[in-house]
């Protein structure tokens, strides 16, 4: 509870906060007032410095100069239609503080929208840590505290508690990012403590942004707020610093208009985009001494390094060659034209230039940049053998290893952020969404990479390329064709090619994303996105895929299996006759509604 006050002494007004409850005994008030103590210790530019505690008829009490501080909810009556951008940096600068807490072992257990104050300058302070602690304890009937000093068996309870508690501090914050955004509270309820009590797992309300909000919100941040309160609890963020995160990429990304972050930026200068293929980088040492040989027999060696064939778009498209443009007359997507125009012993340079394996990678991360670059490789195989009559093999090989681009650096650059991606698309548990709703579904991958990133992976790809200075024809290129739209007559060869290279991933992510009993179906669908317009059918997709299985295998490093192929033959060989529809409902990847 707060209140605003005059304090007679120093002639300020004051803001006064104390627990819903009142302690139960003396035990509990000493306890009280020695973990505020401590959190009033804390220093950070985002907590709000505590001026007094102090006990009054047996009520403890936290008193904070207001200054020229509003609350949020004030700010609010002030600001009816907020820009997301203006909301989301309050909520990054709340959000900031109370991680520096959380990391420090302070909780706070109660936050609401009185608690958080901004001042004129657009500074924000949280106010009132651990508060509430002893009036949690009280409500969950723990009888008794570990004193200070003291090992107790109530140590691993207590410690759980304040996880527990400091999750619901990151639920409330997530609550408080949906009323600045959608101008009013969730579930229309003022009292966040009463409207995580109506969340799952203790209730079942829904808390999602409605629609029709005061300002326009873009899907990445509709995805970042739907993940803040999202019905599985699973699926929540647990940490302040994850939520800040991702705000915070988003707000960089809206204000650096298409520019990496400084992040992104440092780890690409560090590490590059891609580290030399496992193994040493033996095609680099493979060159010399190749000048006689033909360019389409360096082409193919260097066409299945992927880290090496970045690099050298990177270079052929972004920097003038002996003082003339080599772009002059459009994009170079071909390994051969890039040979030509770098020569050898820019090939060389390119491959000297690359990062060893795994880079700053340990042997899980590098595991599962292993697999996705073999996927990737397996897709560009895949355009290959879809690409219409006529058209260069290399050109559109190269555009479906574009396309990946941001999925790759995700992935190498952003390890543990990739590794909550995949969690976030996985199906929940019952528990999670409680008794008798059955399972919870995942996540798209697009909304999980908003959810944790703050971006989307084609935008982090069209950031990096932006910044190797590719043209906007490439980066155009490099954009899937949205699976939530139809596909539409291609306006060109440009056009064309980027849409055999998007059937293709499609194609790859049919089978390597979806389990075996989905997997048919959803490349059932791949095929009839693309049938009128490429006539593809599922059997060409199958023939497609072990053409391409069988190039990827011709590698040093096998392909590994992927889940669905038997599934996938059998069910094509059921149906016998091409542009069936499929057995069960279809389900493109990437296109499932957010939680």
């Amino acid at each position: 509870m707060s209140w605003l006050v005059h304090d007679p002494n120093s002639a300020r007004q004051m803001v006064l906060c104390t627990p819903r409850w009142r302690p139960a005994d003396v035990e509990s008030l000493e306890h009280w007032l020695r973990e505020v103590r401590r959190a009033a210790r804390l220093s950070h530019p985002k907590l709000a410095p505590v001026r007094e505690i102090g006990v009054q008829d047996h009520w403890p009490f936290v008193a904070y100069e207001r200054g020229t501080g509003r609350t949020f909810a004030e700010w609010l009556d002030e600001h009816p239609r907020p820009p997301p951008g203006e909301v989301v940096g309050l909520v990054c600068q709340a959000l900031e503080g109370l991680a520096f807490a959380h990391e420090a072992g302070v909780v706070r257990g109660d936050i609401q929208l009185h608690h958080l104050f901004v001042d004129g300058d657009g500074q924000v302070r949280l106010a009132a840590l651990d508060i509430v602690l002893e009036a949690t304890l009280v409500e969950s009937d723990v009888a008794a505290l570990p004193s200070a000093g003291a090992a107790s068996a109530l140590d691993h309870a207590y410690l759980r508690m304040r996880r527990d508690t400091a999750q619901r501090d990151v639920l409330s914050m997530g609550l408080v990012l949906h009323h600045l955004l959608a101008a009013r509270p969730a579930l229309d309820e003022t009292d966040l403590g009463c409207v995580i009590a109506r969340m799952p797992p203790l209730g079942r309300e829904t808390v999602r942004l409605p629609l029709a909000t005061p300002c326009q919100i873009t899907d990445a941040l509709r995805a970042i707020a739907a993940r803040a309160t999202n019905r599985q609890p699973r699926q929540r963020y647990l940490n302040a610093r994850t939520m800040w995160r991702a705000l915070d990429g988003w707000l960089r990304s809206e204000e650096q208009q298409g520019s990496p972050p400084v992040q992104l930026l440092d780890r690409l200068r560090a590490f590059g985009h891609l580290p030399a293929p496992a193994g040493g980088g033996t095609l680099g040492y493979r060159l010399w001494g190749l000048e006689a040989r033909h360019a389409l027999e360096l082409a193919e060696p260097i066409l299945r390094d992927t880290a090496l064939s970045l690099e050298l778009l990177r270079r052929v498209n972004s920097a003038r060659a002996q003082g003339t443009d080599v772009t002059a007359n459009g994009p170079v997507l071909t390994i051969q034209r890039t040979l030509a125009l770098l020569g050898l012993d820019g090939v060389r340079q390119a491959a000297a230039s690359l990062h060893a394996w795994p880079g700053p990678l340990d042997d899980a991360g590098a595991a599962a940049l292993h697999k996705l670059m073999d996927q990737v490789r397996l897709a560009a195989f895949t355009a290959q053998a879809l690409r219409p009559p006529g058209f260069d093999a290399e050109a559109i090989y190269l555009i479906a290893l574009l396309q990946n681009l941001g999925r790759l650096v995700v992935k190498y650059h952003f390890a543990y952020e990739a590794e909550q991606i995949e969690k976030l698309m996985q199906p929940s548990v019952p528990a999670d969404v409680g008794v008798g709703e059955g399972e919870g579904q995942g996540m798209s991958a697009e909304w999980a990479t908003y959810a944790v990133l703050g971006v989307d992976c084609e935008s982090v790809g069209a950031m990096v390329a932006h910044h190797w200075g590719l043209s906007d024809e490439v980066v155009h290129l490099m954009r899937r064709l949205p699976t939530n739209r139809p596909v539409l007559n291609p306006d060109g060869n440009a056009d064309l090619l980027r849409m055999a290279a998007s059937a293709a991933n499609e194609t790859v992510d049919a089978i390597t994303q979806w389990p075996a009993g989905k997997a048919a179906a959803a490349l059932a669908a791949v095929a009839q996105r693309y049938n009128r317009t490429l006539g593809i059918t599922v059997p060409v997709l199958l023939q497609a895929l072990n053409d391409a299985r069988a190039a990827v295998q011709g590698d040093a490093i096998p392909l590994p299996a992927f889940a669905g192929e038997a599934r996938i033959e059998e069910d094509a060989a059921q149906r016998g006759q091409a542009g069936e529809p499929p057995a069960v409902e279809p389900l493109a990847p990437g296109s499932a509604a957010p939680n």
